[in-house]
């Protein structure tokens, strides 16, 4: 396919010199090509619009897609494809699955379920993350709806380092941990809070 300045080229020198031919001959290209790159020019410019290939499933195209309407996108293509004989197909099981796909696809594009917004509640749900810098890690806590940040260094980040003796344990409180002898977010010691203590950061603590 020619560029755009190719085909500026051409329609110049077939101004120029007024032939298919000679214009083919200054392009170097051959006259067909100058003759179609004229006659698109002459036509307005836009490419010719090509007819919608056939395809060999178009028969059963309607007979798939009830199927597939009818199971919600469940039925596959081995369970369709006797159907598909008897009603006329004779093309290749592998093209009959790219026509079972592709009414899949348009079913469960008309059918989508969506998906539920998160709705959190205050001390909910916690999330943590670890990252890194120059070989320190840094370990970040928040709870939902939560203005407190836990922030903790580290030197690892295993789970011993997290869990069994790490950053949830809060140092001020001995080798128990948090209250009754269970692990939770420090309630301003240990870590780096910002802003002011939340309920729920009391809530994941145990009793």
């Amino acid at each position: 396919m020619k560029s755009a300045r190719e085909r500026m080229d051409i329609i110049s020198a077939y101004r120029e010199v007024g032939s298919y031919r000679g214009a083919a001959a200054v392009s170097g290209t051959t006259a067909k090509t100058v003759k179609r790159v004229i006659d698109r020019h002459e036509a307005g410019g836009g490419a010719p619009r090509r007819a919608p290939r056939e395809h060999n499933y178009d028969g059963v195209a309607e007979l798939v897609a009830g199927r597939v309407e009818k199971t919600a996108g469940r039925i596959s293509a081995k369970r369709l494809l006797p159907a598909a004989r008897a009603a006329g197909y004779a093309g290749s099981p592998r093209n009959f699955r790219r026509l079972v796909a592709t009414q899949k696809q348009v079913w469960r594009k008309d059918n989508h379920r969506g998906r539920r917004p998160a709705v959190w509640s205050p001390g909910e749900h916690l999330v943590i993350d670890w990252g890194s810098e120059g070989g320190l890690h840094v370990f970040c806590a928040v709870l939902a709806w939560c203005r407190v940040r836990f922030v903790r260094f580290a030197l690892d980040e295993g789970a011993d380092t997290t869990l069994a003796r790490g950053v949830f344990r809060d140092p001020r409180r001995g080798a128990g941990g948090g209250a009754g002898g269970s692990d939770g977010l420090p309630e301003g010691r240990g870590g780096r809070e910002q802003g002011h203590p939340d309920p729920g950061l009391r809530a994941v603590r145990g009793a």
